[in-house]
């Protein structure tokens, strides 16, 4: 054999053995090289806003639930939604929201068919059965729910109103017949002011539940006119008007509730008037000292501006630059003012998703992981709240599934209560947003289709989260850095994917530079919380 065949005998000997080694190494399971892992760095001092927790709303499955359902079934939702307890294996029992909020009806409910809302669910009772005329007995159900909540810890109760009782607006509706007329006799402007301070007072004495803040208005841009449930139009001025006899009305009875205004049905409405005169640049119009409906000022009125999330989640280049204009019209406001993302659930039919269908899996859990990580991270809310707790319907609005049965029936988690609770469970009150620092560079916007990151840490510096969300179909290493030693220490892992052991699931502790596989279409939350 010539000395060239021999090299080259010897060449393909190594590189067999080159092949071999490789293929035992990566399947004895050794870490990928520096290239290939996303380090993130958090930046503890590069604090943004303060977090005041996650809720969802009763409405309208609690009146019926809360009311005819059994016990165990309603003590399981209950654990669902608002637990903070682990059990024997450390896995969260509930996604430990901390904030309810509470539907003050107008009364469709007692009207029956008379009220013209077809669907029987999204009718809802009322405290005033006549003008100035109060039943406290009502809303049994939901109060239910309201007690069950206090139980488990939740300290943030929100009343919101869809429409003023029926038997003060105009028409004897809950629904409007003008869609340019708030739905509100403005004679009864008071009895309207003094029916929600009188509820106020009453659910604390009753039952012991104090609301935070009462939310006097909701998506007072749409019509309001197809009877499909309760609700009302209204322009920034009437808005303005009612807001300030409602104040009035607070500070003579000792209200300590503050108001929450105004629900904008859709995050442009904050910045601009899109299509609805008079309805729009809320920010501007409410909390702006240079505007003739300007509110700020007011005792009772509460320092934010409650948004929905709605229709502005696609594309994703729209997605990210509405919420970079909600931040900027925040900022650039001469006095300050928080953002409360208030309502979201999936109404949107795109490529993407649709609103129809019931999705218990990873799907919608995903989506409404980014719609949070998107508000969160880029448009700075301070505050992210799920439509409804408990769905009957066949559609992606709800946390909680039950069958349509008033009286009784099954019950069904959702990943998407569980891809919440990866926030809601570990972010707790008080909380600050800090800034991530990528080794890919890649900023909030650029991430949207991949693997997203967010983090948040206590005031002292002692307690921190990281919530990690990954779209991608493929698995992704991670290893964390902190750049404040009072962080170091082990960390938890929770992992929420399509697997059905895996809903806000204990994985395992980590620390400080260890790797971190991160699964394909999963959330996963790493925090020495609680």
């Amino acid at each position: 054999m010539n000395n060239k065949k021999q090299q080259k005998m010897i060449l393909k000997i190594y590189l067999a053995l080159f092949i071999a080694l490789s293929s035992c190494q990566k399947e004895a399971g050794s870490k990928p090289d520096d290239g290939s892992v996303l380090k993130l760095t958090i930046e503890a001092a590069a604090t943004r806003q303060t977090v005041h927790g996650f809720g969802a709303s009763d409405a309208w499955s609690c009146q019926f639930v809360g009311k005819n359902w059994s016990e165990d079934k309603k003590e399981q939702m209950a654990d669902w939604l608002f637990s903070t307890e682990l059990d024997a294996e450390g896995h969260p029992k509930g996604i430990g929201l901390n904030t309810w909020r509470f539907n003050i009806g107008a009364g469709s409910s007692e009207q029956g068919t008379a009220s013209e809302i077809e669907d029987e669910w999204r009718r809802a009772e009322s405290f005033m059965t006549g003008k100035g005329v109060y039943d406290w007995s009502k809303h049994q159900g939901q109060r239910w729910f309201l007690q069950a909540a206090k139980e488990r810890g939740v300290n943030q109760f929100i009343g919101f109103v869809n429409s003023p009782p029926v038997s003060l607006t105009k028409n004897g509706k809950a629904f409007s017949s003008d869609k340019n007329s708030y739905n509100l006799v403005e004679e009864n402007y008071s009895l309207f002011a003094n029916y929600l301070a009188d509820i106020a007072i009453k659910l604390n004495e009753l039952d012991g539940v104090k609301l935070k803040y009462i939310s006097p208005f909701n998506e007072p841009q749409w019509d309001w006119t197809n009877k499909s449930q309760e609700g009302t139009p209204a322009q920034n001025t009437k808005i303005a008007t009612a807001t300030r006899v409602i104040n009035i009305a607070f500070e003579q009875k000792g209200v300590e509730a503050l108001l929450e205004i105004p629900e904008s049905a859709q995050l442009n409405f904050m910045y601009e008037n899109a299509g609805k005169a008079g309805r729009g640049f809320q920010v501007y119009s409410f909390f702006d000292p240079a505007s003739s409906e300007y509110l700020g000022n007011l005792s009772k009125v509460a320092p934010k501006i409650a948004a929905h999330s709605y229709y502005t989640t696609w594309p994703l280049t729209d997605m990210s630059t509405t919420r970079r204009k909600v931040q900027d019209a925040i900022k650039s406001n001469p006095e300050p003012v928080e953002f409360w993302m208030s309502e979201y659930c999936v109404l949107e039919n795109n490529s993407e998703i649709e609103g129809n269908g019931r999705d218990l899996g990873m799907k919608t859990a995903l989506y409404t992981s980014r719609v949070i990580f998107t508000d969160l991270a880029i448009a700075n809310a301070s505050s992210w709240q799920w439509w409804l707790a408990i769905s009957p319907y066949d559609y992606k609005d709800g946390l909680i599934y039950i069958d349509y049965n008033k009286n009784d029936g099954a019950l069904y988690d959702s990943k998407t209560l569980w891809a919440l609770g990866n926030y809601s469970r570990f972010i707790r009150d008080g909380m600050q947003r800090v800034m991530l620092t990528r080794s890919d560079a890649k900023t909030d916007e650029q991430s949207l289709a991949g693997i997203m990151s967010c983090a948040f840490v206590s005031t002292d510096k002692s307690k921190a989260t990281i919530v990690l969300t990954n779209y991608l179909n493929t698995e992704v290493p991670v290893q964390l850095t902190f750049n404040d030693a009072s962080l170091n220490g082990p960390m938890k892992v929770y992992l929420t994917d399509g697997k059905n052991e895996n809903n806000l699931a204990f994985q395992q502790e980590i620390n400080e530079g260890d790797q971190l596989i991160i699964p394909s279409r999963s959330v996963v939350t790493i925090s020495n919380v609680q």
